[in-house]
């Protein structure tokens, strides 16, 4: 899908991202499960979670990462459905 180029650069770039100047290894590590849990890549999620053994997280850490990314979740499903019921002016209270 990309050329040899690209991909170089993109791995570069991606490996960049573990060089923090001010995050410390585990919350690097938080920040990253949380992102590849909030756009289901499934791969990243898994690599995050490797990590997080390695860096000595702890399950109930984990557990706050995954229930702050299903309250962002749900708070943005609820935006987004509000927002086509105030586009297309459809009520919600005339269903029954």
């Amino acid at each position: 899908m990309l050329t040899e180029n690209q991909q170089n650069k993109y791995e570069e770039f991606y490996e960049s991202t573990h060089e923090n100047e001010f995050l410390d290894s585990k919350t690097e590590v938080l920040v990253g499960l949380a992102a590849s849990i909030a756009m289901n890549c499934k791969p990243c999620t898994s690599y995050y979670l490797h990590q997080a053994k390695k860096v000595n997280i702890v399950k109930g850490e984990i557990s706050e990462v995954i229930a702050k990314v299903m309250a962002v979740s749900a708070g943005q499903k609820r935006l987004q459905t509000s927002a086509v019921l105030k586009e297309h002016k459809i009520d919600l209270d005339s269903f029954t």
